[in-house]
């Protein structure tokens, strides 16, 4: 059986945990002035996936992410 190509624009984006994957919060790039100090303070760090969207991340992410 050959081997699976890694979907790369979702290598780029998620990261494998031990439990599941997660991604960087939206939101952070640009128009960041009228946004209040605690909705900009919310989005920092990392957020899990939502159990439905790992088995879609299995298949385009076969091997380790990151």
């Amino acid at each position: 059986m050959p081997k699976l190509k890694t979907h790369r624009g979702a290598a780029k984006r998620f990261r494998r945990t031990s439990t599941g994957y997660k991604h960087k919060r939206t939101g952070k790039n640009h128009l960041q002035t009228k946004k209040s100090q605690q909705r900009k303070r919310q989005l920092r760090g990392f957020k899990e996936v939502s159990p439905g969207d790992t088995s879609k991340l299995d298949t385009m992410l076969p091997y380790d992410a990151r």
